[in-house]
C-alpha cells in the first residue's frame, strides 16, 4: 500500500478506556461488539489524537490525565509535508500524533497539547495533518448530504487540482470586486458630508500645522528649561552657598568661621602623607582622601562655572510658557499626548488627501467596480464551465459505484443553477437521485432512505478513492439500517476500497466482518477495584483469530441455535473468502 496508513494506537484514561495498546496492518480492518460496547470510542480516540473536538468528560473520571497517542506509517507525500513543519519523521518513515489533557491546576482551563513526533504544534498544522491522512465517515452524516455548500465542495474536490485553482481565482476575484464596491460605497456619500468633511479637517490641519509640531519630547524639554529660568535667582543663591561650604567660604557667609571641605581634605591629605612615611598600609586610604580631594575641588570650580552662566531671562521665560500653554491646549483636543497629536495630524493630512486627490474620483471607482465585476464573472462562468465537466464525470462515476450496492436502476445528476456571485462562485449545487425505476429525479434528502444515503456516501468515499488524499477511511456504522443483500454489496465495495486505503470500520453486519482482513472485538467489563468494594466498568478491545472470528460471527449472527449459528459464520467466511478471491483483481486495481 503506498497511502499513509495506521499502525498503532495506545489510548490511557480515556472515556472508558483505563489502559489499550492496539496494532493495525494495511487492508480492511472491523471493530465489532454488542451495542454500546464502546466501538465508536477507538475512532473518537483517533480522532482526538489527530486535533478532533474534545471536552473535559473525555478524560476518564478519577484520573488526572488522559493520553491518546496513534502511530502513521506515512508515504512519500506526508513526509514531505512533515519535514515543511521542521519534523523529522521517526525511522525516516513513522509520524506519532498524541494529545495530552491533564487536570487543571486550581482555576486554570483544561487544556488539550498536541504533539507530532513529541514536537508541540498547532490546531491549524494538525487541521492540515488530518485532511492528509484520515478521513472519518458516520452514518450520521448521511443527514449533512442535503447541504447544497457541501454538496458543491465535494464536486469541487472530486473536480480536483483545476477546479479549486479555477475556485482560489474566483475567490481573489470577489475579494477585490468587494473592495471596489466599497471604495465606490464610501465615495458616493452624499457630497454635503464629503464637504464638511473637508472643511473639518481642514480647520484641523491649519490649526494643527501652525502649532509646528515636530518632536513629541518638546513638552518635556520647554517645562525643564521654564523650571530652570523661573527659578534663576534660587539657584544662583544656592550655588553660591555650596561653592562657600565646599570650595572657598567667605567672611560675610553663612558659613563665615567655618572651614571649606576642600581645604578641610588638603589639610587631611598632607598628614596623611606624613603618616605615610611611618606606616605604608596607610597608602590606600591616602589615594581616597586625595581622590575626595580632588572631585571636591573639581565640583567646586564647575559649580562656580554654573552659576556664573546663569541668567534671568523673563523674555525667554514668557515665550517657553506661552508655547507650553499652546502644546497643551493641542494635546487636550488631539491627544492626549503631543505624540498622540502628531500621530493624528499625519493621518488626518493622509484622509484629507484621499478625499481630495483626483486619483479618486467618482468615476474612476465606478471604472474601477466594474472593471472588478466583470473580472469576477469571467471568472465564475470558468469555473461554472469546469464544475459542469467534472459533474459529467461525477454523475457516471458514481452510478457505476451505486448499481453494485443493490441500487441497479439508480439515476443520479449534479444539477448547477445560477446564483449570486460570492467567493465561491455563482454555482447552486444540487445532488439529485432517484433510487426507483419510473420515479422523478429529485434532491437526494428528500428522495433517499437511511440506507439509500449510507450507500450512497460509500460510493461517493469510492468515487473520492483516487483523488482524496486520506490514506486511513474510518467508517463508523455505515451499513445500520440495510438488509443482508445490500449489506454483502457495502461489504464488497469496502474490501475494493481497502486495496487503496486501510479501512477501518465499526459494524454490527457480519457478512461485513466476515469479509475483513482483520478483526477486533470491543466489549464492556464491569471489574472489582482494588482495597474497595466499587466497580468500574473498562473497555477491552482484543484482536481475535479465525476460531474466535467463527464465535464471534456466530454470536452476531443471533435468533439461531449455538450449532446453526456457528454452521452460518462458517458459511459466510467460505464465501466471504470466495467474494474476496474474485475481488482481489479490482482491489489491486
Amino acid at each position: 500500500m503506498s497511502e499513509s496508513m495506521l499502525v498503532g494506537l495506545r489510548i490511557e484514561n480515556f472515556a472508558l478506556i483505563d489502559s489499550l495498546d492496539l496494532q493495525f496492518g494495511a487492508g480492511m480492518t472491523v471493530l465489532t461488539g454488542e451495542t454500546g460496547a464502546g466501538k465508536s470510542i477507538i475512532l473518537e480516540a483517533i480522532d482526538a489524537a489527530l486535533g478532533g473536538k474534545v471536552s473535559s468528560r473525555s478524560i476518564r473520571a478519577g484520573a488526572d490525565r488522559s493520553v491518546v497517542e496513534a502511530t502513521f506509517e506515512l508515504d512519500a507525500n506526508g513526509i514531505q509535508w512533515l519535514k515543511e513543519q521542521e519534523i523529522e519523521p521517526l525511522d525516516g518513515l513513522f509520524l506519532v500524533c498524541s494529545r495530552e489533557l491533564a487536570n487543571p491546576q486550581e482555576n486554570r482551563r483544561w487544556r488539550w497539547r498536541s504533539r507530532l513526533n513529541g514536537i508541540v504544534v498547532n490546531r491549524q498544522q494538525m487541521e492540515q495533518l488530518r485532511l492528509r491522512i484520515v478521513e472519518i465517515t458516520a452514518q450520521g452524516q448521511t443527514v449533512q448530504l442535503g447541504r447544497p455548500a457541501l454538496q458543491r465542495e465535494w464536486l469541487d474536490v472530486y473536480g480536483g487540482e483545476v477546479v479549486l485553482s479555477m475556485r482560489d481565482a474566483v475567490a481573489a476575484a470577489f475579494d477585490a470586486c468587494e473592495k471596489a464596491r466599497e471604495a465606490l460605497d464610501r465615495r458616493r456619500t452624499t457630497d454635503q458630508v464629503r464637504l464638511q468633511r473637508i472643511d473639518q479637517l481642514e480647520y484641523q490641519l491649519q490649526e494643527l500645522t501652525a502649532a509646528n509640531l515636530d518632536s513629541p519630547d518638546e513638552l518635556e524639554v520647554l517645562e525643564k528649561e521654564s523650571q530652570r529660568l523661573a527659578h534663576c535667582v534660587e539657584l544662583q543663591q544656592q550655588c553660591y552657598q555650596v561653592y562657600q561650604a565646599i570650595y572657598q567660604c567667605d567672611r560675610d557667609s553663612d558659613f563665615s568661621g567655618t572651614v571649606a571641605a576642600a581645604d578641610l581634605l588638603g589639610k587631611a591629605e598632607r598628614i596623611m602623607s606624613e603618616m605615610i612615611g611611618y606606616d605604608r598600609s596607610l597608602q590606600g586610604i591616602l589615594e581616597m582622601v586625595s581622590q575626595a580631594h580632588i572631585q571636591v575641588t573639581e565640583a567646586g570650580r564647575q559649580l562656580f562655572s554654573y552659576s556664573t552662566a546663569l541668567e534671568s531671562d523673563p523674555q525667554r521665560l514668557e515665550e517657553i510658557q506661552a508655547r507650553i500653554r499652546q502644546l497643551k491646549l493641542i494635546a487636550r483636543k488631539y491627544g492626549p499626548t503631543l505624540a498622540e497629536a502628531i500621530a493624528h495630524y499625519q493621518c488626518i493630512s493622509s484622509e484629507l488627501e484621499e478625499l481630495t486627490s483626483n486619483s479618486q474620483t467618482l468615476d474612476l471607482l465606478e471604472k474601477s467596480y466594474e472593471e472588478a465585476k466583470h473580472y469576477l464573472y469571467d471568472a465564475c462562468s470558468k469555473l461554472h464551465i469546469e464544475r459542469r465537466v467534472a459533474a459529467d464525470k461525477l454523475e457516471t462515476h458514481l452510478v457505476e459505484q451505486l448499481k453494485p450496492l443493490a441500487m441497479e436502476n439508480v439515476r443520479f445528476k449534479v444539477t448547477l443553477t445560477p446564483n449570486t456571485p460570492c467567493s465561491n462562485g455563482s454555482d447552486r449545487v444540487v445532488f439529485e437521485l432517484s433510487a426507483n425505476p419510473g420515479e422523478p429525479l429529485q434532491p437526494l434528502v428528500a428522495t433517499a432512505s437511511g440506507g439509500e444515503m449510507s450507500r450512497f456516501l460509500l460510493a461517493l468515499k469510492a468515487c473520492f478513492s483516487q483523488v482524496d488524499g486520506a490514506g486511513t477511511l474510518l467508517f463508523d456504522e455505515i451499513d445500520t439500517g440495510v438488509s443482508g443483500r445490500v449489506a454483502g454489496a457495502i461489504a464488497s465495495k469496502l474490501y475494493q476500497l481497502s486495496g487503496q486505503h486501510q479501512i477501518l470500520c465499526v459494524t454490527h453486519q457480519p457478512i461485513v466482518a466476515a469479509m475483513a482482513d482483520h478483526h477486533f472485538h470491543v466489549n464492556k467489563q464491569v471489574i472489582p477495584q482494588p482495597m474497595s468494594e466499587a466497580e468500574r466498568t473498562v473497555v477491552q478491545v482484543k484482536e481475535l483469530d479465525n476460531q474466535q472470528r467463527h464465535a464471534e460471527l456466530a454470536q452476531m449472527t443471533g435468533g439461531q441455535s449455538a450449532t446453526q449459528a456457528y454452521a452460518f459464520a462458517e458459511s459466510l467466511l467460505a464465501e466471504a473468502a470466495k467474494l474476496r478471491q474474485s475481488l482481489a483483481i479490482y482491489r489491486e486495481c
